[in-house]
């Protein structure tokens, strides 16, 4: 269960690295540059897990291979976007409507135990990701969005 562990330092290195270099000023800039390196990490996910993750799917998804694929290049295009001075705030939004968009997905993966990540503990797994991804939303807004 590393994963959660990898997001939350993709998160804070950048932000921490930021607030020393550049201060107190350049906070949101670091937290803008971490939430672009965890969708880099989701979007490299997708084709370096493709077949673990079309497990996650519900059965009446269409074309599965495809969709983890596609998903994936919307989440390295958020990541560049993100840093992208005139698309950032944009990127943000649609950082967060994906977030809760793909939310379902991991539910179901939950609640069916499929061995992607935690979701083989089953809902129990919820416990840690429902949090987790409240937080991305939140950091999200704060950092990008506001």
């Amino acid at each position: 269960m590393t994963t959660p562990i990898i997001i939350l330092c993709l998160l804070i290195l950048p932000l921490i690295t930021a607030r020393v270099i550049g201060g107190a000023d350049k906070t949101r800039i670091g937290g803008t540059f971490g939430i672009a390196f965890a969708f880099a990490f989701f979007g490299i996910g997708h084709f370096v897990q493709t077949e673990a993750m079309t497990q996650m799917l519900p059965p009446f998804a269409p074309f599965p291979t495809l969709m983890v694929l596609a998903t994936g290049l919307l989440e390295l295009a958020i990541a560049a976007a993100l840093l992208y001075p005139p698309s950032r705030r944009m990127a943000g939004f649609v950082a967060i409507a994906v977030l809760i968009g793909f939310f379902p997905v991991n539910v179901y993966a939950a609640l069916n135990h499929t061995g992607m990540g935690g979701h083989a503990w089953g809902p129990v797994y919820l416990l840690i990701r429902a949090p987790l991804q409240a937080f991305l939303i939140g950091w999200s807004w704060f950092f990008v969005v506001r």
